[in-house]
Formats: C-alpha cells, sequence, structure tokens
C-alpha cells in the first residue's frame, strides 16, 4: 500500500504592503500526514515518532485544542458543529512537526475528505506565540477542489502589528507533486499584508528526513526566531502595535456549509 503521507519542502513568504512594506522569507519543510498512518509510520521510521521523543515527532496535544483527545473525534465534531456533511473519509494534516522536541506551527492545515475522496472542508489551524490558537472551519464548494477560494473575518490576534478589523481571502492548492497556500488580508482601504507557503512532494522515508534534517537542523526554532526578529525590525520601522483585545481558549470559527 503507497503511504498518502510525505514531505514537503519549500518557502513562508509574507509581504506587508502597508503602511510601509516589509518582507519576510525563510525555507522549511512540512510533513502531510493522514491521521490514520501516523502509527504505522511511527513503527517503520526510525527518526520520526508519535506522542514521544525523537529527532521528528508528532504529538497529538500540538494540534485541534491542545486537549490530547483522539483528534479524528475533535475534528469530526468541528465539522458537525459546522453543519458540513463528512463520512468519516481521510483527515489529512498538513504541519510542521516537532524537530528535537521542539514544536511551533504559526498555521496547520487539515484536509477532510469524504470517503469518495472529495474534500469537504478545509480547517485552518493558527497558533499565535502568546500560546493561543484558534481553528477557522470552512467548507469547500462542489467543483472548487483544485484550487479552494475561501474567506473569512478576522477573529484571532495573531501580529502584534494587526489590527482586528479585517478579513482573509485564502486561496489554496490542495496537497499533491506540490502544495500552495495564500492568504491575503485587508481591512476597509485595501490588502494590508500577503502570506503564502508553497512546497514540493519529497517521498517520506528516514533518508529524506535525515536530509532536511541536515539542512534545516533547527527547523521549528528557526521559525520562532525569525518571527522575533522580524518584529523587532518592525518595531524600528515604527510599525503600530496592537495590544491583544483579549486571552481567548482554544476556539474555533464555523462556517456552515453551503
Amino acid at each position: 500500500m503507497i503511504a498518502r503521507s510525505a514531505l514537503y519542502v519549500g518557502s513562508v513568504i509574507h509581504r506587508r504592503l502597508r503602511p510601509r512594506p516589509h518582507r519576510l522569507r525563510y525555507r522549511v519543510f512540512w510533513m502531510l500526514l493522514d491521521l490514520d498512518e501516523i502509527e504505522g509510520l511511527a513503527a517503520r521510521l526510525r527518526l520520526f515518532s508519535s506522542n514521544r521523543f525523537n529527532l521528528v515527532s508528532f504529538h497529538d496535544r500540538d494540534h485541534g485544542d491542545g486537549s490530547g483527545r483522539p483528534l479524528r473525534a475533535e475534528i469530526t465534531a468541528k465539522l458537525a458543529e459546522a453543519g458540513i456533511a463528512f463520512d468519516g473519509g481521510r483527515l489529512m494534516l498538513f504541519c510542521m512537526p516537532r524537530v528535537f522536541g521542539y514544536g511551533f506551527n504559526p498555521l496547520s492545515v487539515w484536509f477532510c475528505h469524504r470517503r469518495d475522496g472529495t474534500l469537504a472542508a478545509i480547517l485552518y489551524d493558527v497558533h499565535n506565540t502568546f500560546g493561543e490558537r484558534h481553528t477557522y472551519v470552512k467548507a469547500v464548494a462542489a467543483g472548487d477542489e483544485a484550487v479552494v477560494h475561501q474567506q473569512a473575518e478576522k477573529v484571532f490576534h495573531v501580529s502584534p502589528f494587526l489590527g482586528m478589523d479585517m478579513r482573509y481571502a485564502f486561496r489554496v492548492a490542495p496537497p499533491e507533486e506540490r502544495v500552495s497556500v495564500a492568504i491575503r488580508g485587508e481591512d476597509r482601504d485595501g490588502p494590508l499584508i500577503v502570506a503564502s507557503l508553497a512546497g514540493d512532494r519529497v517521498d517520506l522515508t528516514d533518508r529524506a528526513l535525515l536530509w532536511q534534517l541536515a539542512v534545516h537542523p533547527l527547523l521549528t526554532l528557526k521559525v520562532i526566531v525569525a518571527i522575533h526578529w522580524h518584529a523587532l525590525r518592525m518595531i524600528l520601522k515604527g510599525f503600530r502595535v496592537y495590544p491583544n483585545p483579549s486571552r481567548r481558549k482554544p476556539s474555533s470559527t464555523l462556517t456552515p456549509a453551503e
């Protein structure tokens, strides 16, 4: 049986458009994990483990609401609450793993498939550097599966350099040989920021993991350091700082199926 899980290697780019330009770019790798394959991958791969330390690892509590309860049950409940028809098909999670025990995912994406293989919904798990997380749950319209276009009102504080009066537009090419996710943030005056990621598929093997660890030895630490380094640069450039309006518990924005 051919594994659906894989690695993706590519880049993350953020471009701030107003009130002055600023750009961030870094190279990363991600894992695309079929939720039903994770335990088998951990048994097959020497460098990857599930819910325990390894050079590369996946921990349930890093995703969803962080409670550690079974992720399939949690995601299925969120879809049901949003009124999205889901019959227990594949749940594919696109995320960065823990590397040497440390993990941080600014964004991880769930691709929720029906049993016939069609894409029912996309869930965007957003984490900020204050230890908070939030999930935007969006139904996928029939016929919109090759390139998915979705929108959501901003309800979760992420960057201290962006206010809450914003709307997101998502453009997603679901993972095949290549994956891409682009998010445009707009306010009443137009586009403010464009964030995107794109990567190419690589077979998930110990050899591939070892190579990515050699190229990105401190992957997740590099991401959090890059975020804070660019925050300092933006402060020095004079960007306005918006306080976190609330300390919220893990939550979801639910969009009814159309």
